[in-house]
């Protein structure tokens, strides 16, 4: 050995599962982290039944992954990949492990960086659906908006989660599909609007 330690993960303050698919019951930690919120069971059971007509083949993008349960929860009920985006280095290097301890890493892929900045440096790529549920207290949901399409396929989903009492500006580009509310979180699905207007041919239907 070279006497050096791997780096210290976070505290974990609990676990989230995965619902369903190939991972389904799968329980993913829950670091001690300022602004960690991780989508509830309930909202994402809701989320993936809207979805998951259009999941298989998907490519996914999960900005401000956290526990990556999103992303993941996406790859294993049919999406063909997802790029996970987190800030905090220790977070990540949890995504990487988790990835790994999934067997996954050629459909999953971690980057470590701030969303807004990796977003503004990318070109154009395709992803089918797109998460963004940010730390509510940064206020990222406008500026993540506006930088997003150009990353984003013609006709892509797009899911925002913020408080209940506030609901986002949502570009015009944006149609409302579906939306709920708990007592903490108002959470929406929006499809992507073309010259063509909107392909209802394959909207999910709520279960």
């Amino acid at each position: 050995m070279n006497g050096r330690r791997s780096p210290p993960r976070p505290a974990s303050t609990g676990s989230v599962r995965i619902i369903g698919g190939r991972w389904r019951g799968t329980r993913l930690p829950v670091a001690d982290s300022p602004g960690l919120r991780p989508s509830a069971d309930r909202v994402r059971e809701t989320l993936f039944n809207w979805l998951q007509p259009v999941l298989p083949g998907a490519r996914v993008l999960d900005l401000f992954a956290g526990t990556g349960v999103l992303g993941l929860e996406a790859v294993s009920r049919g999406a063909a990949s997802a790029m996970l985006v987190e800030v905090e280095p220790q977070l990540a290097r949890g995504l990487q492990a988790e990835v790994a301890r999934l067997g996954a890493s050629g459909d999953v892929t971690v980057h470590q960086g701030d969303a807004l900045a990796w977003l503004r440096g990318q070109p154009a790529q395709g992803f089918d659906i797109a998460f963004v549920d940010p730390p509510f207290a940064a206020g990222l949901w406008e500026p993540v908006l506006a930088a997003l399409p150009v990353l984003l396929a013609t006709d892509a989903w797009l899911y925002v989660e913020s408080p209940s009492d506030h609901a986002p500006a949502i570009p015009p580009e944006w149609a409302l599909h579906r939306e709920n509310r708990t007592r903490d979180v108002r959470y929406a699905l929006y499809r992507r609007v073309t010259l063509a207007g909107i392909d209802t041919s394959s909207d999910p239907q709520t279960t």
